[in-house]
């Protein structure tokens, strides 16, 4: 899988954690493609809500990417921005999340990505399945326009993110890339 080429800055360590072998600054971030949590070694400092550039080139605000962590690692700060994050990340890419609407598939015989989506049954999914083919939708509101009764679309999207990140036992990931798991031994994968 490709790696983020852009993050938002969720909390600044300027010290590291308490607990920490070796003190040195450290930033909790949130991957702006695939919504991947990692901890960084920022060169200097970060501010919050920052949008930071983490891809394989040089970077000007990161030393280097420390490792990928779960929810559970967060600091209390960064839970507490998790949520603007994901909002302004959605905000700001309403296409790629209206093509969603557009051209998601279903998973088995039975089950649809888009049931996936909190509050969205076989109803509503019928409903986006028969109006799409009609004509794609053309932005949050026309869905909403379409689709009588149905959960504000932009905000579903982000409860569904924020579902993945904080859930490591899910079995589709339509949005986020799944959590690091342990294996035995203490070895990732």
């Amino acid at each position: 899988m490709p790696n983020e080429e852009e993050a938002v800055v969720l909390d600044y360590l300027p010290k590291g954690r308490a607990n920490s072998f070796k003190p040195e600054p450290i930033a909790q971030v949130l991957g702006k493609q695939f919504f991947s949590l990692l901890e960084v070694v920022p060169k200097k400092e970060l501010k919050v809500m920052e949008t930071i550039y983490v891809g394989k080139e040089e970077r000007d605000k990161v030393e280097f990417i420390k490792r990928r962590i779960n929810f559970g690692q967060l600091t209390n700060t960064a839970i507490a921005e998790l949520d603007r994050a994901i909002e302004n990340i959605v905000g700001e890419d309403k296409k790629k999340f209206l093509d969603f609407f557009n051209n998601a598939q279903p998973i088995t015989l039975r089950r649809h990505q888009l049931e996936l989506l909190p509050g969205m049954g076989k109803k509503h999914m019928q409903d986006i399945l028969r109006e799409r083919e009609k004509k794609p939708f053309q932005s949050f509101e026309d869905l909403e326009a379409r689709i009588k009764l149905l959960p504000n679309p932009e905000k579903t999207i982000i409860k569904r993110i924020l579902l993945e990140l904080e859930e490591e036992s899910l079995n589709h990931y339509l949005f986020a890339r799944p959590p690091v798991r342990e294996r035995k031994f203490g070895r990732r994968f």
